[in-house]
């Protein structure tokens, strides 16, 4: 049986600065404004959301944070599990407090660029020790190493812990294998939103999104319409909104979507060095294409 909770539209939260601190009353406004648009879930302290930049301390306040603020409303996932250091994530797993926190996202070893059997028993030895749901997260963009489907599969098999992947590789010929080699209670969600329709009307769970933060109730909707197969319902929001994904992405993540969550009035479009806020240009060129956009898909953003 699949985890009802991780199925549909989760968000990669992003966390949003002011003068180099984190800006909680903006946060809790970005997370009222996804959840009012319809989300399933929330993946706190993904890449999105800047986890490689914040300490320690700051990525426990922004948990805590969420937890109050979203009080139960959604499920909240934790994005800081992943690392290349396997003994420290075995001993995180076994010393964290995961009260309120409903899974864990850990993103395969980087940079290392381990075998299949180093990525197979690095979550393996997570597995055997986490108190919590973990979902996997195959990324190559960022880790330069891929998670193939045959490992992903033997991973679903090994324990149930692992409830599902986000996985987020582009190569929908390694999404189709997943899905349907995989075991029953084993979710895939699509990590890139490019391509996020397709895999779902392959069989594909739904998406955890980058998008999702500035659109969260047609990019929503649209996942939800793909679920149901209706089609033509679905494939015309992801024409609506499949221009915006070029300025998100053109200088970077976050970078992209934090200009658009400014532009929506939603927060600043600061980052932390080494990352630098969007261009002078390309922010134009996106404001141009957010408000043809606020037109067609009557984009209210909350107080």
């Amino acid at each position: 049986m699949k985890d009802q909770r991780f199925i549909g539209t989760g968000v990669a939260i992003i966390t949003p600065f002011r003068n180099n601190e984190i800006d909680y009353q903006s946060f809790g406004n970005i997370i009222d404004y996804v959840i009012h648009g319809g989300v399933n879930f929330i993946v706190a302290l993904g890449s999105t959301g800047e986890a490689a930049t914040l300490s320690v301390d700051e990525e426990r306040e922004v948990l805590d944070f969420c937890i109050r603020h979203i009080n139960n409303r959604v499920p909240l996932v934790a994005g800081n599990f992943g690392g290349n250091n396997t003994h420290a994530l075995v001993h995180k797993l076994k010393t964290y407090n995961f009260d309120g926190i409903a899974a864990v996202l850990s993103a395969s070893p980087a940079y290392v660029k381990p075998t299949q059997e180093g990525i197979f028993q690095h979550y393996k030895a997570m597995a055997d020790v986490s108190p919590v749901p973990i979902i996997l997260y195959n990324v190559p963009g960022r880790t330069h190493s891929n998670m193939t489907w045959e490992t992903t599969v033997r991973l679903a098999e090994y324990s149930r812990v692992f409830v599902g992947i986000k996985e987020a590789s582009g190569d929908l010929i390694q999404s189709i294998n997943i899905i349907k080699h995989k075991p029953e209670h084993f979710i895939v969600t699509s990590g890139d939103d490019y391509v996020a329709l397709p895999m779902v009307l392959t069989g594909c769970d739904g998406v955890i999104s980058v998008i999702a933060n500035a659109l969260p109730k047609a990019f929503s909707q649209m996942i939800n319409f793909g679920l149901d197969r209706d089609v033509f319902a679905a494939n015309q929001l992801n024409m609506k909104t499949y221009d915006l994904h070029k300025w998100l992405y053109t200088e970077g993540n976050p970078v992209g979507i934090k200009a658009a969550m400014e532009i929506l009035g939603l927060c600043s479009k600061e980052v932390r060095l080494p990352l630098f806020p969007m261009s002078t240009t390309n922010y134009s060129m996106m404001e141009k294409e957010i408000a043809s956009l606020k037109k067609e898909l009557s984009i209210q953003v909350l107080p």
